[in-house]
């Protein structure tokens, strides 16, 4: 145990302050300052080392936290990256990106603030990369098999690191110019700076991974050929077709999905060009969405001088306390101000948009909304109760509703289940021998702690399906859809 008094005298929670609004603006820097290294170790050592450690249920990679929370305690900082190493591979990714669900399930959260679980993690795996203790690990030998890895988000690139590892030849296939998926191009560098991004890839390069940027599979080569090619694939595409809004006035020019601003954004930053990028500035910003890809719409927006931004939800408000139907050690339900909230703009709740309105040049000028009423069930306008809002920009960032399915369907015919996710048996594999899916492809848009668990857990699939036995880990199966009891 950390100390076996720091729950006892250290009763609050206390993170790293962000920067100040007025300054963080004015950049594309992580919002946050660095952490104190005091404070680091007084939240490490509020962790209780409970006799049934819950935040182990609530994390998808089965993160053994009690044990490096004790290590970063006793400033063991190179006992502590390899502990968390022997069970996430990208605690860099996690520690800045994930919500956090073994937070929700941490025995201290009973009556007191949870412990900063993902504070400490991000801690160590930064201190570990400052002092060069993440090192390559090559194999020590080939097996001679290969693998196409398709898609280089978390998922595929977890699947990836496992089977180099374990001595397999691996190429991992990506259709845009640079790697890292969505962790490249989708996520905002306020969140995460690619500099941690290219670190990893640099370790991973070392260790024998091949990358390939620029190939569409599908098309510049088939699912059938890259099947002939190698010993296994692993379809890691991610769940990238938006929801849409099918509304009158949905094809006016100014209304986007999400993803379209956010890539164009993170293409400018990474040091491209376009030459019509959709832009926020000078304009009036809607966002439609509460979750974090609206989060990151409008932190984003901020930064490009929008002259207003509003962030409708359809739903209603969440509250500030753990709601009684989802008692400890649930993941909860809760309003959230993240950083992105805190720079500005407004928020409104029991929104439902009922059209988009055009100007004299065709393109939109305002959303006509109105209230949010139940019935029977359904989320529905309130009549009576219709305004317009100014709009010259709307991003929809209201999720995705499955993978991509024509060319995988069409060439390998391969079956999708009911919720437009590729289908697969127990151990990963798809209909298609040889051919595995990991990540939100099989599993449905999900947080990125499960994306890098399938990816592990499919890496020790293939590895099964290869030599006939693994000793690679597989913290999650197929079926597994949360920890919270």
């Amino acid at each position: 145990m950390a100390d076996p008094n720091g729950f006892l005298k250290s009763t609050e929670r206390e993170l790293p302050a962000r920067r100040p609004v007025a300054i963080r603006l004015m950049d594309w820097k992580e919002v946050y300052e660095q952490g104190d290294s005091a404070v680091l170790k007084r939240q490490a050592g509020r962790c209780m080392d409970c006799g049934v450690p819950f935040c182990h249920q609530g994390c998808p990679l089965g993160n053994l936290i009690p044990e490096w929370n004790d290590l970063v305690w006793r400033d063991e900082g190179r006992a502590a990256i390899e502990r968390l190493h022997s069970t996430n591979n990208f605690p860099e990714f996690t520690g800045r990106l994930c919500p956090a669900p073994c937070e929700s399930s941490c025995v201290l959260g009973i009556n007191q603030p949870a412990v900063t679980i993902k504070q400490v993690e991000v801690s160590i795996i930064d201190q570990a990369f400052a002092k060069g203790w993440v090192q390559p690990q090559p194999p020590g030998r080939l097996t001679g098999k290969t693998v196409a890895v398709v898609g280089s988000g978390p998922a595929g690139l977890a699947a990836a690191q496992q089977l180099t590892r374990a001595g397999h030849t691996v190429a991992v296939f990506e259709r845009d110019d640079r790697i890292g998926g969505l962790l490249r191009y989708g996520i905002p560098d306020f969140k995460m700076e690619k500099k941690h991004l290219e670190l990893r890839l640099a370790q991973m390069t070392a260790e024998g991974t091949r990358f390939r940027a620029n190939v569409n599979i599908g098309v510049d080569i088939t699912w059938d050929d890259l099947r002939a090619r190698y010993d296994a694939v692993v379809v890691a595409t991610g769940a990238m077709v938006p929801r849409d809004l099918p509304i009158p006035g949905r094809d006016l020019p100014g209304v986007h999905f999400a993803m379209e601003y956010l890539v164009q954004q993170n293409k400018i930053g990474a040091g491209g060009s376009l030459e019509a990028q959709i832009t926020a500035e000078g304009k009036h910003v809607v966002v439609l969405g509460g979750g974090d890809t609206g989060a990151d719409c409008i932190g984003t927006a901020h930064r490009q001088l929008a002259a207003s931004v509003t962030n409708l939800a359809i739903g209603k408000q969440p509250g500030t306390t753990r709601p009684d139907s989802q008692p400890w050690p649930m993941s909860p339900t809760l309003f959230e101000v993240s950083s992105a909230h805190e720079e500005g703009g407004t928020r409104q709740y029991l929104a439902s948009t009922v059209e988009f309105l055009a100007n004299d040049f065709g393109e939109v000028r305002a959303i006509r909304i109105a209230e949010t009423e139940y019935l029977d069930g359904r989320r529905v306008p309130k009549a009576g109760t219709e305004k317009e809002i100014p709009a010259d920009l709307v991003l929809l960032a209201m999720g995705f509703t499955g993978p991509e399915s024509d060319e995988l369907s069409h060439q390998l015919k391969l079956p999708f289940d009911n919720r437009g996710n590729v289908e697969r048996d127990g151990s990963y594999q798809t209909s298609h021998e040889g051919v595995f899916v990991a990540g939100d492809a099989g599993r449905g848009q999900s947080l990125i702690v499960w994306a890098i668990a399938e990816g592990r857990a499919a890496a020790a699939a293939v590895d099964q399906f290869l030599e006939g036995r693994t000793q690679l880990p597989s913290p999650v199966k197929p079926t597994d859809q949360s920890f919270a009891l």
